[in-house]
């Protein structure tokens, strides 16, 4: 087994312990790749093709909101999976751009050919489609942290769980969106709910 493949070995054992016949069938679609400096391996609009594993180089995801402002979301280095990997698992296009920040090398592995693996080893299915979801928020939260005015957060904080109001008191939910708790108070008064 060649030394990208041990270290995609021992990540996925670290999160779940891979019996040998699932890790046959995962391991056997993963290539090597390379990428050099400030290459766009995938833009926004794109849906993602590959699930990427860095085995060198650094990468970002970031994010380009409305008024052309720039947000890098997160990091990618070794030894961790890359790529805007909820619209690989969701096949949905990307909102975000993927760019190597230095010359990198991947394993890399197609949806196609994951997918083969995954028909037939449910177990993995369940594993990265239950985290593809909660990714996904987790990425679109990021972003509003980043670029969102304090009442565009607030706005977007309504629109995904208006009875989150009711639920939780209004000064964690101010800390929740990285708002003073005043200003929440006033966009209550001021916003229609």
């Amino acid at each position: 087994m060649n030394e990208g493949l041990q270290l995609l070995k021992i990540a996925l054992n670290a999160i779940a312990p891979i019996g040998d016949d699932d890790w046959k069938a995962f391991s056997n679609v993963w290539d090597t790749c390379s990428a050099g400096r400030k290459e766009q391996l995938t833009s926004a609009g794109d849906v993602e093709k590959h699930l990427y594993f860095v085995l060198d180089g650094v990468q970002r995801v970031y994010y380009f909101d409305e008024q052309g402002r720039e947000a890098t979301i997160v990091f990618t280095y070794a030894p961790s999976f890359g790529g805007v990997v909820d619209s690989f698992l969701l096949q949905q296009p990307s909102r975000y751009f993927y760019e190597t920040l230095t010359a990198s090398t991947f394993l890399r592995a197609s949806f196609a050919d994951l997918e083969v693996v995954l028909e037939s080893r449910p177990i993995l299915a369940i594993l990265l489609k239950g985290t593809a979801g909660v990714l996904s928020g987790v990425l679109e939260r990021l972003v509003e942290l980043q670029c969102f005015s304090s009442e565009e957060k607030f706005r977007s904080l309504l629109r995904r769980s208006p009875h989150i109001l009711n639920l939780v008191p209004h000064k964690y939910l101010a800390n929740y969106i990285g708002i003073d708790p005043s200003n929440f108070s006033k966009f209550i008064n001021k916003i229609k709910i």
